[in-house]
């Protein structure tokens, strides 16, 4: 017990101490030449690990782009300036998963402590992002009396229309496709912004709302304690909120079902993310339910879900299928011993990294066993790329499937596989993801030497089993229906209504 408390102790002192070098070196300038040195550290680990690098942009048209960013590089940087200069070549290589981790300021545990008892400014609402205009669609707590659909015009003086463009480049997304980056610009901008302009105190807004300017004053409130007492039932674990994953920051469940009428015809299932977590006795007990109700309709919502595990969407497909499937074909890598790139000691204290370490013999020979080759390339062995039976609780009634931009990585794969194999309507817009499929499955997490920005990298290419289009787009929705900012104000779905519309026409002429 004594060996424990010791290495506990080192583990906090080791972490103080890394946090307050992360800092400081956050803080330093970089030499030109160094920065150089890292554009060409990031360029060659892309050409050794990932499979498919130039997919959507020519190998002379991306050797140019860092070319030329090398060229800029004239005066020492920090290394965030340094991020704000490399991660735009990164979006240009128009893949989705690929991008820089922001190299933003750590947290002691006290800082943490006295951040979780106070209130967010920005988080507070929900945006929506069009163009290079930026409006509130939600006032969660009536913050300021602000109504939703006002406009932001400026924070803190800085026009939003500025910071709009600039974090737009900074948005990596699949080939050609546009749809994704409105949904994930507004999740993430608030996180640019606070990696800029640190989270200050206080931040001031200038407004526009049915024609009328105003300005307001945020402030960073102290939680009461109904807010702390709130917080705490919201982190208690219920066999409900592990049955559909429950989501604490967002007080919000990853999985939902419900059936959308009293006689339990029309099943919905809403999936914000495929996190893998308890996924198999949710899928078991909800199509349990939808046949024991025989619903001969099946709604399925991946809307704004950027994907997960390609197990639970494997399992998912099961209870859609009406015959053996193949959900994906074989994973590419760039060579056998990739599996072993993955950082297998990555975020371990000193106790994590003894246990793994006692570990670590069975990992590498299940890893070195992992691939295989075939035809001059080399694959990773995934139970995705194997035929799977239908479920015993298969539904087998028709299926809706509701996309947008938002639905990204693995939402995309299952929906592909969907619309090939004419086992759904997809109804919506483009999802952001793309239809050929994409470059993730596993990372290995990369330190560019001087700036020390990390650099995941994928190692998989995880494609759909259908037959390749080479649009370079997303898939496309059987029937386009688009929603605006007034029908989320007003909480109108008109995506939603066109399917519940169309299945009460076709059970009018079954009743003729």
């Amino acid at each position: 017990m004594k060996n424990y408390s010791v290495i506990f102790l080192l583990a906090i002192l080791s972490s103080c101490a890394s946090i307050r070098k992360h800092n400081e070196q956050r803080a330093s300038c970089i030499p030109p030449e160094q920065l150089k040195e890292d554009v060409d550290f990031a360029y060659s680990k892309l050409q050794q690990m990932h499979p498919q690098l130039y997919w959507y942009i020519p190998k002379k048209e991306l050797d140019h782009k860092f070319d030329s960013l090398k060229q800029t590089l004239t005066e020492s940087l920090t290394p965030l300036q340094f991020y704000f200069k490399l991660q735009p070549v990164i979006a240009g290589i128009r893949e989705g998963h690929l991008s820089l981790r922001i190299p933003r300021k750590k947290f002691t545990k006290r800082e943490f402590k006295k951040l979780e008892h106070q209130k967010g400014m920005f988080s507070r609402f929900e945006y929506y992002i069009s163009g290079d205009q930026m409006y509130i669609i939600q006032n969660k707590d009536s913050v300021e009396h602000i109504q939703p659909g006002t406009e932001i015009l400026s924070i803190n003086n800085v026009p939003v229309s500025d910071y709009i463009k600039k974090y737009r480049s900074l948005i990596s997304s699949d080939g050609d496709n546009t749809t994704f980056h409105p949904y994930f610009l507004k999740d993430l901008f608030f996180n640019f912004y606070t990696a800029e302009n640190g989270l200050g105190s206080k931040a001031t807004l200038e407004t526009l709302y049915q024609g009328e300017k105003r300005t307001y004053t945020l402030n960073r409130e102290i939680k009461s304690d109904f807010d702390l007492e709130k917080d705490k039932e919201m982190k208690k674990k219920t066999l409900e909120k592990k049955l559909n994953d429950y989501v604490v920051s967002s007080n919000s469940y990853n999985r939902s079902f419900k059936f959308l009428d009293k006689d339990s015809s029309i099943a919905y299932i809403k999936v914000q993310s495929f996190s893998r977590d308890y996924s198999d006795e949710f899928y078991k007990k909800t199509f349990a339910r939808i046949n024991e109700a025989k619903a001969p309709y099946l709604i399925i919502d991946v809307r704004n879900n950027y994907g997960g595990s390609l197990y639970e969407i494997n399992n998912l497909y099961s209870y859609l299928a009406d015959a053996p499937f193949t959900l994906i074909k074989p994973s590419q890598v760039t060579s056998r011993d990739t599996p072993l790139r993955t950082n297998y000691f990555r975020k371990s204290n000193p106790l994590e990294y003894a246990l793994k370490s006692i570990a670590y013999p069975s990992y590498f020979f299940a890893q070195a066993f992992s691939t295989y080759k075939k035809d001059g390339k080399v694959f990773y062995k995934m139970k995705a790329d194997k035929p799977t039976k239908p479920n015993k609780q298969a539904f087998h009634g028709k299926v809706f499937v509701l996309i947008n931009g938002g639905s990204f990585s693995a939402s995309s794969i299952i929906t592909a596989k969907l619309k090939n194999d004419k086992r759904a309507t997809l109804v919506g817009e483009e999802t952001g993801g793309a239809n050929d499929g994409t470059v993730a499955g596993f990372y290995s997490y990369q330190k560019l030497p001087n700036s020390e920005i990390r650099f995941p990298i994928g190692l998989l290419l995880v494609q759909p089993n259908i037959k390749f289009s080479d649009s370079r787009k997303g898939v496309i929705p059987d029937v386009v229906v688009t929603e605006s900012m007034q029908d989320i104000i007003d909480k109108k779905d008109p995506q939603l209504d066109w399917i519940k519309n169309e299945i009460a026409k076709e059970k009018d002429n079954k009743g003729q």
